[in-house]
């Protein structure tokens, strides 16, 4: 039918613009211009923000094909696309579930021997990091339940790539990062998610400087969460994110969690949620 003939004719429109990434030539700076002008306008040139969607599903399906590719300089080549591009588009339209994959799988590809240090510094102590994290899960269930508060709780996998960002960024070992060890609150609604901070600080020490508000002031592509961390049992560092059932179908779809899309919507209709 004629929609779907539409979504088809605009993933390949945008497939066509993102092959015209090429850095061999440019300076840094000019990179960073230029990939920055490339992914607006990717984001531009369609009415429909599926296209962007189906779009970033189809270059996951590439770069997982690239991981098992034989042809070493075109896995790279499309991981480097996967990290210029494509992961921040996921980025921007908050579509984590894919940016984290995305990300993973380039950094894998592009960067193998650090990939697998990390990698090997979190399978070493991933039987006791889960039987950790299992107590500390019955322990803050059990908390918030005699609290009155509703709510599931469950630990958090930290994506590579994050962890290896912010080691970059603190210019530290995975020893000394807080959110190796994570837990996630999901509650009903946004005054459960203050009262289950008060009950997370209660129980624990808050770490100075490691606890943002983005309920009260939600990221750019309206990323909503509570993010603490605490001087957890045995004084382990733990990373706590609280947030409502909405908020987090949001940071793991998007735009593709709330869907608003109309048949009359035009650039500007997708230039407010990014």
């Amino acid at each position: 039918g004629p929609a779907v003939a539409e979504l088809c004719e605009g993933a390949s429109r945008m497939a066509q613009l993102s092959m015209l990434s090429n850095r061999e030539r440019a300076s840094a700076r000019q990179q960073s211009v230029q990939l920055e002008a490339l992914r607006k306008m990717l984001l531009a040139m369609v009415q429909d923000v599926r296209v962007v969607l189906i779009e970033l599903a189809d270059h996951l399906e590439d770069l997982r094909f690239a991981l098992r590719s034989a042809n070493a300089e075109a896995s790279r080549a499309t991981a480097g696309m996967t990290r210029d591009i494509f992961a921040p588009l996921a980025n921007r339209l908050g579509v984590w579930q894919l940016k984290w994959e995305l990300e993973d799988l380039a950094f894998r590809i592009l960067e193998p021997d650090t990939y697998r240090t990390i990698a090997r510094a979190l399978d070493e102590k991933r039987l006791d990091r889960s039987r950790y994290i299992d107590a500390l899960i019955a322990l803050i269930k059990g908390e918030l339940a005699r609290a009155g508060i509703a709510a599931e709780v469950s630990g958090r996998p930290k994506h590579l790539y994050s962890i290896y960002k912010k080691m970059l960024r603190k210019g530290v070992g995975i020893e000394a990062l807080h959110d190796v060890r994570a837990v996630r609150v999901l509650v009903d609604d946004a005054k459960d998610c203050y009262a289950a901070l008060g009950l997370v600080h209660h129980l624990w020490q808050p770490i100075p400087k490691e606890f943002d508000d983005y309920i009260a002031k939600p990221k750019p592509n309206k990323y909503r969460s509570l993010h603490t961390a605490v001087i957890g049992p045995e004084g382990r560092a733990v990373e706590v994110q609280i947030r409502t059932h909405e908020m987090h179908q949001y940071s793991e779809l998007g735009v593709a969690a709330h869907w608003r899309y109309k048949e009359d919507s035009r650039d500007r209709g997708l230039d407010g949620k990014i």
